[in-house]
Parts: structure tokens; C-alpha cells; sequence
């Protein structure tokens, strides 16, 4: 499976590739962060943008919203780069700084899809779903995977209709309801 803002095997025989796993966090003004933000929302993933977000922390006087912002952000362009590692370490420092802080919960879901640890992905997806994230739809889409994954197909069939629903353009949950057939209980 092909996942959003992260390219990375999760099941054999399901492809996904759609818009990204999680938001970005939106820095205002201008600088590093503001540049480091934009390669994240425009997926633009390379040791140059890499190194625009490390000189938002070196260079710029970032505000707390900022710096939890740019730790999201360098998180996304860390994934993407294939550094899992250095990706988590950026969602848990944003999270530390702000707990409230819903982007950086569903990209870290996201991330826990990759590795497979589908109870921690959907307790992140929850926490981000709770904390009003930018993307609920990604959000009932990462839900929908982990819990197909974990066995409860059912369960991934509502969240899978939930993000059609709150994305009618996003063509992946409705490929996505296809694999499903629903059956009147007996």
C-alpha cells in the first residue's frame, strides 16, 4: 500500500496513492520556517529543504506555534526522505511542545501505518480527530487502514464511507469502498 505524504509497504495487494497523510502546519510571515512549510505542503522532500527547515531553528526567532509548526513540517519532509527516525523524533518534540497540536498526532499516525503498529496508528488518528485536525478526512482514512488491517472490516468500511463523505473529490476511499461488499445482517 502506497500511503499519502509516506511511500511505504503496509499490506501486500492494496495499493494506495492519494492526497497526503496529514496536514502540514501553516507558519505565518516569512523565513525558513515559512520556506520549510511550503516544501512540505508541496512535497518537495530533499536535503536542501531539509536544510531550510534546520535553519529555521538555528537562524529564525520562532514563536512556540512556529517552532511546533516547523517540527511538524520537517517531520513530513523526514518521512518522506525515507527517516522514519528522525520523523518520529520531530512529531514527539511538536507534541511535547503542544499537545494539542492535531497535525503533528496524524502524520505520527501515519507513521505508526508504516511500521505496521495499527493500534498506535488508530489512537493517534483518534487524538487527532479529537484535537479538530485540518484533515479529518485523512484522519478517518488512516482509521479505516488500521483497523482493516487489524481484522475489523467492518469498522474500516464506516471510516473509509466517513472520509468519502468529508472529501467527495478524494478518489481514494471510494476505490477504497469497492473492495467491500455489504451484506444485510441475517
Amino acid at each position: 500500500m502506497r500511503w499519502f505524504r509516506h511511500a511505504a509497504t503496509v499490506a501486500a495487494g492494496m495499493c494506495v496513492v492519494a492526497a497526503p497523510l496529514g496536514a502540514a502546519t501553516q507558519v505565518i510571515g516569512s523565513g525558513n520556517a515559512r520556506l520549510c512549510f511550503e516544501a512540505a505542503l508541496l512535497e518537495r522532500a530533499n536535503r536542501e529543504t531539509l536544510e531550510t527547515c534546520n535553519r529555521a531553528f538555528a537562524e529564525d526567532a520562532l514563536a512556540l506555534q512556529d517552532r511546533v509548526a516547523t517540527h511538524v513540517n520537517r517531520g513530513i519532509l523526514r518521512s518522506r526522505m525515507g527517516d522514519q527516525a528522525g520523523a518520529l523524533a520531530d512529531y514527539d518534540r511538536a507534541i511535547a511542545l503542544d499537545p494539542n497540536e492535531a497535525e503533528a498526532y496524524s502524520n505520527k499516525g501515519g507513521l505508526m501505518l508504516k511500521r505496521e503498529r495499527w493500534a498506535d496508528a488508530l489512537a493517534l488518528f483518534d487524538r487527532a480527530l479529537a484535537l479538530a485536525t485540518t484533515r479529518p478526512e485523512i484522519a478517518h482514512f488512516g482509521r479505516a487502514v488500521a483497523l482493516e488491517m487489524s481484522g475489523r472490516a467492518a469498522d474500516a468500511y464506516a471510516e473509509y464511507k466517513r472520509a468519502a463523505e468529508l472529501a467527495p473529490d478524494w478518489d481514494q476511499p471510494r476505490q477504497e469502498l469497492t473492495r467491500f461488499r455489504v451484506r444485510p445482517n441475517a
